[in-house]
């Protein structure tokens, strides 16, 4: 973050403001300790996708799905600051270059440590990685508990938000996406 100074003497004036006594020994080093938190979560603002994905994309002739399933996600919702979390499935077909399988993780948690909507954040993995290695079709789908619907407002805690975005192939052709979306179905 750009000053974390200033990020302490605001989360002081938050404790203040909720009627808290920032001296007392809990909340002596909660400033501090709150910059620290949103300075790790909001990496991704001092990260580019193109970064976090390196040079692990490969030329490989494969023209197949390719899946990763249930990588792990969590974000802070741009509306009330709060966590969401939960699960993100990738599919997508190659025409002739493929990515390293872990940076597609990487490439969520780029996009995921700033402040975001789930559904934005559904569009930017699938976006990326189908201009990143023009690939013949994406699918991305996320599974998300949000804390602003559980811990404020209607307190659902069971709800769940799910998300999807599908270009090219996955789009176009419903046999393909319902090939990717059978495949990502929990195999209990």
């Amino acid at each position: 973050m750009a000053d974390d100074k200033t990020t302490e003497a605001l989360i002081r004036q938050l404790l203040l403001n909720v009627g808290e006594d920032p001296d007392r020994e809990g909340l002596v080093k909660t400033p501090e300790r709150v910059a620290k938190s949103y300075e790790f979560l909001l990496r991704g603002y001092r990260q580019r996708p193109e970064d976090a994905m390196g040079d692990a994309i490969f030329h490989e002739d494969c023209n197949h799905m390719v899946i990763v399933r249930d990588i792990e996600v969590y974000s802070l919702c741009e509306h009330h600051l709060l966590p969401f979390f939960g699960r993100c499935h990738i599919g997508y077909i190659p025409q002739g270059q493929v990515f390293g399988v872990s940076k597609l993780a990487r490439l969520v948690d780029c996009y995921a440590s700033r402040l975001q909507l789930q559904e934005r954040l559904t569009q930017q993995i699938a976006r990326f990685i189908k201009g990143h290695i023009n690939a013949e079709g994406v699918g991305v789908v996320m599974e998300c508990h949000h804390l602003c619907m559980m811990m404020r407002g209607v307190e659902k805690q069971n709800s769940c938000m799910v998300t999807s975005a599908m270009l090219g192939s996955f789009h176009n052709s419903e046999a393909t996406r319902n090939e990717f979306l059978q495949l990502i179905q929990r195999q209990n």
